[in-house]
Formats: C-alpha cells, structure tokens, sequence
C-alpha cells in the first residue's frame, strides 16, 4: 500500500474515532419542559456538528423508575441531561454530573391546559384559578417538579387541597393524554407541555402572585466518553442562535453557558 494510501486510511479512522468528527454520537436524555424547543433545535446542531444524537427521555423529579435519576443509577448510558434545576441539583448532589458542566437553558411558568375547542377558563386572578380548580371534574399533573410544587405548596395556599380530584402521572405528557381524552377536564403543569402537547390548548398562565417558575437546565453526564461534544451541544442551546426557538416554545431563553 503507498504512503499516501496509508496516510488516507489513517485519517479515515481517526474521523470515525474522534468525538468531534462527523461520526461522533452521543445520548441526551431530557424532561418535557424542554423537549418543544430541544426537537426544534436539534437537527441544526447535528448537522452544523456532525454529531449523531440519540435521545431517551425521563421524568426531571419523582419516584418513579422512569425519572432521569432512577435512568442514571440502575446504568443507563447518557451523556447529556436536560431537565429542571431541581432535578439537576438531585445529580449534582448524588455525583453523576461532570463537575461546572451545568448551564441554565431557560425558564416557564406554570398554566392551564384544556381541551383543544373547549371553552377556556379564567385564570387571570388566585381567586379565578381556585375557582376553576374547584369547578373541574379531574384535575391531572405531572408528578415531576411542577406538580410537587402544586401538591406540597399551591393546593394547600389556596386551602384546597382536600376538595380537589387530583390524578397524578409519571409525566406531563400523561397529563395532556388525559385531558385531550376527555377524561380530565383540566391539566395544570409547564406552559411550553401545554404548548408542546397534542389535542389541548393553553387556557392561561398563572397569574403572578400563585405563579412557580420553573427553570430547565442542562449539564455534562459524569463518565461520559463523549463529554466534548456534550459540552458543545450545551453551548449551542444556550448560544444566541438557538433562542428564538426557544422562545417560540414558550419558554424564555437564559444566559450563555457556563
């Protein structure tokens, strides 16, 4: 084989090997806070990067086994996670985050899905929304870090909690299933889910003074064999071209990364 040959083969094989080259792969595993914007995003960044994402999803909070921390301990791989502070603050505590790889990607607010086509409710005041939450057959949420917030702290401030008929599901997309059947009459989580969800529509935001805003972050996985192109995944959803899109899906862009 001539030394050019060789030379060619050479450098063919360091493009496959290297995590920056155009065959580099890795895994994200994200809530849904985020996914609205994540799915718009991503096809930009895989071609401008050259890097193959693969992408799993999982619950930012709870108990249940598919929440991204339960993914993570019992050894699924990932490379990047997208999900809320508060979830990611749970990794960083339990040393499955690369350390200073964490960076804010934007925030939301919580709101009201209904029924796409059915009559939106008010919730422009604490009293209209207790009434509302009063007024529905079932009320569904996420049992993620929204609807923690909700049962640990809105139902029982607005006094509440025990009048109420509240169904809790492993995750927002459950919520929005089940309003878009019929079978709740009223979701309560993340705006850009609502925004993101087929079948409802957003009835109204929460008004300030009973509002969480919640804020979707995004870090490095500790051990993770292809941290670099993580870290520049990252870097893109927090650069100024991608906030557009995330405004778009209802969430309101943060910062550059860290």
């Amino acid at each position: 084989m001539a030394a050019t040959t060789k030379a060619l083969v050479v450098a063919f094989i360091a493009l496959l090997v290297s995590p920056q080259g155009a065959f580099a792969q890795m895994k994200v595993i994200i809530s849904g806070g985020f996914s609205g914007a994540y799915e718009k995003l991503l096809p930009e960044f895989e071609q401008a990067s050259g890097i193959k994402v693969t992408t799993g999803s999982g619950a930012s909070q709870g108990d249940g086994s598919q929440t991204i921390g339960a993914q993570l301990a019992r050894g699924e791989k990932a490379d990047v996670v997208i999900l809320s502070r508060e979830g990611l603050d749970g990794l960083i505590a339990a040393n499955r985050i690369a350390t200073g790889s964490d960076a804010d990607l934007a925030t939301v607010g919580v709101g009201a899905a209904v029924r796409a086509g059915a009559a939106k409710p008010d919730v422009s005041t604490t009293e209209a929304v207790k009434q509302m939450l009063l007024k529905a057959r079932v009320v569904a949420i996420p049992a993620s870090t929204s609807g923690i917030w909700l049962v640990k702290e809105l139902f029982p401030k607005l006094g509440i909690a025990d009048m109420i008929n509240v169904k809790v599901t492993p995750r927002g997309t459950g919520a929005t299933a089940m309003v878009a059947s019929g079978e709740a009459d009223l979701g309560v989580l993340p705006v850009s889910e609502i925004l993101h969800a087929p079948g409802v529509e957003l009835a109204g935001v929460f008004p300030p003074e009973i509002q969480f805003i919640q804020t979707f972050s995004a870090a490095v996985v500790a051990g993770s064999s292809e941290a670099e192109a993580g870290k520049r995944l990252i870097e893109f959803l927090t650069s100024p071209r991608a906030a557009e899109a995330i405004k778009g899906a209802g969430l309101e862009p943060r910062g550059a990364a860290k």
